[in-house]
């Protein structure tokens, strides 16, 4: 939860920076449009800052207090009263104070020239102009009407502009939380996952030191330490959520060790693996419940058993299979093979790989087999 806060106070940062930036690219260009010759026309720049406040504080009001408290609460008929008020009352402001402006700039005229030796005389607006005196210098005024007109279209291009900005960066905002929860969902699923495996393992392994203490007390200190062995990866290597292939695969062949000294030569164990193992990073516990199963329904003392544990490496695939004997008491027990350790095995690899995985469960008449298919390099969520 603290990495979902981060990111969002981290997109609401980033969208703040936004609209610093284009106020502040607005404000700039008054500035740069009154200046001659490196000389600033200051009270023309004024007056146009004076005017840009009026849109700047309708903005602020939108963005940040209708939007939230009204439009996203689906309070339209309030949004929208509320928003044309506000404009109406920002935008009478406006158009007041560029009237006010506009009349004293009115005024004043150009003074006149009277010849050499005497002061030029300043005229109003209220004089006619003197014979052979040009005026075409003045600078023409809009009506009020036209004033009016041109706020009120910059004022609904604002709150246009600005809804549609607010609405976009809160769908993104959602879509970066949507994503986040799914990482902490993520996190969590895998966690419970393997809480509801390793009580399992350690049941059948305990059981196996177990039966092995009656038989030779030497072979079960041995098994002991392999145990010990087994609890380190564990703890601290599938703690991680991922692990290496070549970690995983000693720690099934650990596995399989201590299930070999639990039965006699006459079950036929098989570990197949390449004699190069890439360094990649897999799930742990993976294959463990393939293995288990295969143990608990394909092993029988009165019949001929084998288990075999298969993995090969094609085309930056990792392919795994697990062959057990098949028999006839046992067939019944075959058919909840699907049990809660396959049910995990299932739902980590669809969170894990989503639909870039294979698993074929193949029901003979006289053994059974389990196929995973995964890719290798192509393991995007392993990295998250």
């Amino acid at each position: 939860m603290k990495n979902l806060n981060k990111n969002i106070f981290s997109f609401k940062l980033i969208e703040t920076i936004v609209y610093l930036i284009i106020w502040l690219t607005v404000f700039s260009i008054p500035f740069f449009q009154n200046r001659i010759y490196g000389l600033v026309a200051w009270d023309k720049v004024t007056q146009e800052w004076i005017k840009i406040l009026a849109f700047l504080l309708i903005f602020i009001i939108n963005v940040y207090f209708f939007i939230p408290r009204f439009l996203f609460k689906n309070k339209y008929r309030t949004y929208i009263i509320s928003t044309l008020a506000t404009m109406i009352l920002v935008v009478s402001m406006g158009v007041w104070f560029q009237t006010e402006m506009t009349a004293r700039s009115s005024i004043k005229m150009p003074p006149m020239d009277l010849g050499p030796g005497m002061p030029p005389m300043e005229l109003s607006s209220s004089m006619p102009a003197p014979m052979g005196y040009n005026l075409s210098e003045a600078t023409p005024q809009k009506s009020v009407y036209i004033i009016i007109v041109d706020y009120l279209l910059i004022s609904f291009l604002i709150v246009g502009a600005s809804t549609t900005f607010k609405i976009l960066s809160r769908w993104l905002n959602e879509e970066t939380r949507r994503k986040d929860l799914e990482k902490e969902q993520l996190r969590t699923e895998l966690a419970l996952l393997r809480h509801q495996v390793n009580p399992h393992f350690l049941m059948n392994t305990l059981n196996n030191i177990h039966a092995l203490i009656d038989l030779d007390v030497e072979v079960a200190k041995d098994a002991v330490i392999k145990l010990s062995v087994l609890m380190r990866y564990l703890l601290y290597d599938s703690a991680q959520g991922k692990t290496s292939l070549n970690k995983e695969l000693e720690f099934m062949e650990s596995y399989i060790e201590l299930m070999k000294l639990r039965y006699t030569k006459k079950i036929s164990i098989k570990y197949i693996i390449p004699k190069k193992i890439p360094d990649v990073q897999i799930p742990p516990m993976l294959f463990i419940s393939f293995l288990e199963n295969a143990f608990k329904h394909g092993v029988s003392y009165q019949a001929k058993s084998f288990v075999i544990f298969k993995l090969e490496i094609i085309e930056n695939k990792l392919h795994c299979s697990v062959r057990n004997s098949k028999h006839v008491a046992t067939e019944s027990q075959n058919m909840k093979y699907s049990g809660i350790g396959m049910t995990n095995v299932k739902k980590n690899l669809e969170l894990l790989y989503h639909d870039s995985f294979t698993l074929d469960i193949l029901d003979k008449s006289d053994e059974f087999e389990v196929k995973l298919i995964i890719p290798l390099y192509e393991n995007q969520m392993l990295s998250r």
